[in-house]
């Protein structure tokens, strides 16, 4: 059936049910988008966002409902079929070759031909007219791999608008993005919005659900729940919809804005005596390229303390916390772990010493993603689930049956392989498995990066309570608000240095916003 009134949405889902086994992604969701709009899609981790997107995406054929496009029924279609529609997505994590140039991403599998053959140079010439035309400004001779991650997401958004892309998809596009990188890609997808393309957003951010959207619609367990204009309602109305109460964060926390009286520790690290649970001095770090990342850099932290590290990212703070976990040779310094040199020590020696880490890339360092839930919450520490090379199958069961439980992994099937589950619960698996034990020091690096505000409220409690029964932590996280949220005291990191190092009680995110930039350091 097509109808053709400039009244019909540009996307209209109705009744939607998508099963995974005895897993219900989606039930009875339902969504509608206007033309020229940009549509916010929230809801907590697990709640069926990205599935309803993938049907919509022609990723997956759903169980029952209907899915129309622009008036017409297209209920089923495939991938190819969507594209062709003029629907593209962008997934959350990026779906590039690492070692061909952006333009040929861009065009792979759509390829201009001159004969028989790929002809390269038109490839670049198109590319650099659809970067001109969209302000999406990327080097179309660059290799992937040398790109930052902004510049990745803007080449994923390419590819779609290389395919003629009038309606996309944009799946938690700020996860890993800069603040000056946001404001370049809200600058995009404003103009697209100008142009008459259609946008819809997954986040969990909710001041860019504020800042961005025109319309909101909120899911949980697989339901829509209720629909909004943006101009009409307020972050925590919205992060009630999405958790079903109301959420005990600072509304900095909630909306990811920064102000002068962000909620600060009671007790000030100041007071803290204990011996350093923690001790780094003068560690020096090389980067991948082989440039020095970290700069002859020396701390301690102590019991019961949290030592929040603000910065824009790329300023040496996944090189800090990687040469900490032993991921990452040291160029000179040393680490103590209380009384123990770790310096030259192995990831599992020091785990051994009670140190735990939250990485910032969980695909990367964290998980295996086609292992179930219950092999990844024990991995690292195989070796005490069984013996002579024998894993315990029962004791992993229970291990993880524990921790489903207790960190609210969503869906509590510890069978599943952590592929299957939404990324948010993904990164629950990893604090799980790393905070579910017994530790002396946490490296938590971003770790709530990716996960919706009910989970932030939990895993932040779960940080201050370990705080407070005597755990020396180390966070680092590109969201201020949280840095400033949870600390005791608070480093600025730039250009692999520590530029300043106040008390969490007395600082702001106005105070501390000249050292992050240079402008103070």
């Amino acid at each position: 059936m097509t109808m053709n009134s400039q009244d019909t949405p540009a996307i209209r889902m109705t009744g939607v049910v998508k099963t995974f086994g005895a897993v219900v992604a989606n039930r009875d969701a339902f969504l509608d988008v206007a033309r020229g709009e940009i549509h916010a899609l929230v809801g907590e981790n697990g709640a069926g966002k990205s599935t309803l997107m993938r049907v919509l995406a022609g990723m997956y054929a759903p169980d029952a409902g209907a899915v129309l496009v622009q008036g017409t029924d297209v209920t089923g279609w495939n991938t190819q079929a969507a594209i062709a529609a003029g629907v593209g997505m962008v997934h959350q994590h990026f779906m590039l070759v690492p070692t061909l140039t952006v333009a040929e991403n861009v065009v792979l599998g759509v390829e201009p031909r001159r004969g028989l053959t790929i002809d390269r140079q038109r490839a670049v010439r198109e590319v650099e007219a659809l970067c001109a035309r969209c302000g999406l400004h990327v080097d179309p001779t660059a290799v992937v791999a040398d790109l930052s991650v902004g510049e990745a997401q803007r080449v994923e958004i390419l590819k779609a608008l290389y395919r003629g892309a009038k309606i996309l998809i944009l799946d938690e596009p700020t996860a890993v993005l800069s603040p000056p990188e946001v404001r370049d890609l809200w600058t995009v997808l404003r103009a697209l919005k100008a142009d008459g393309g259609t946008v819809i957003l997954i986040t969990h951010k909710l001041d860019e659900v504020i800042a961005v959207s025109d319309t909101i619609t909120v899911m949980r367990g697989g339901m829509t729940i209720s629909r909004f204009a943006t101009a009409g309602t307020t972050p925590r109305e919205i992060a009630r919809a999405m958790v079903g109460r109301d959420v005990a964060l600072p509304l900095d926390v909630i909306t990811g804005t920064t102000t002068a009286d962000t909620a600060a520790p009671v007790v000030p690290a100041a007071a803290n005596t204990a011996p350093p649970a923690l001790r780094v001095h003068g560690l020096s770090v090389r980067s991948d390229r082989g440039a020095r990342a970290v700069h002859d850099l020396s701390f301690d932290i102590r019991p019961g303390e949290i030592l929040g590290i603000a910065g824009v990212e790329g300023n040496g703070q996944t090189e800090l916390i990687e040469a900490i976990a032993g991921l990452r040779a040291l160029q000179a310094g040393r680490i103590h772990l209380s009384s123990h040199d770790v310096s030259g020590q192995s990831v599992r020696a020091r785990a051994d010493l009670g140190l735990s880490h939250i990485p910032e890339d969980r695909h990367r360092r964290g998980l295996i993603l086609d292992y179930s839930i219950a092999d990844n919450l024990i991995l690292g520490r195989q070796h005490h689930f069984g013996t002579f090379g024998t894993l315990d199958a029962a004791r992993i069961a229970q291990h993880a049956a524990e921790q489903v439980h207790r960190f609210d992994i969503r869906p509590a099937v510890p069978s599943l392989p952590a592929r299957a589950l939404s990324g948010g619960n993904q990164q629950k698996i990893v604090v799980a498995r790393e905070m579910g034990r017994e530790f002396s020091v946490l490296l938590a690096a971003q770790p709530t990066r990716g996960v919706d505000v009910g989970a932030i409220e939990f895993i932040h409690a779960q940080l201050r309570a370990a705080r407070d029964a005597g755990r020396a932590i180390l966070l680092v996280s590109a969201d201020l608000p949280e840095v400033l949220a949870l600390s005791d005291r608070i480093a600025v990191m730039y250009g692999g240095r520590f530029v300043t190092v106040l008390p969490a009680a007395a600082c702001s995110a106005e105070q501390l916003g000249p050292y992050m930039t240079g402008a103070a350091a």
